[in-house]
């Protein structure tokens, strides 16, 4: 399956793939307790195609982060 897609991909000439916001989600809730008074950086192209950032800056003051740096 993953092999189909990765070919339509090349065909179509899409190359960028981001992990999507319900799997984000699904994995950080677990990490809740330990985002409070951190920063966070994320390391990433764009911060507005990035949803790892959308993440961050929605939950920001529901995780008790100090700073969210994108670069």
């Amino acid at each position: 399956m993953a092999t189909i897609n990765l070919a339509a991909a090349k065909t179509a000439k899409e190359d960028e793939f981001y992990t999507q916001m319900s799997d984000i989600e699904r994995e950080l809730q677990h990490y809740w307790p330990h985002f409070a008074g951190k920063v966070v950086l994320c390391n990433c192209d764009d911060p507005y195609e990035s949803n790892f950032f959308k993440y961050f800056a929605l939950n920001f003051n529901l995780l008790g982060l100090k700073k969210l740096i994108c670069t």
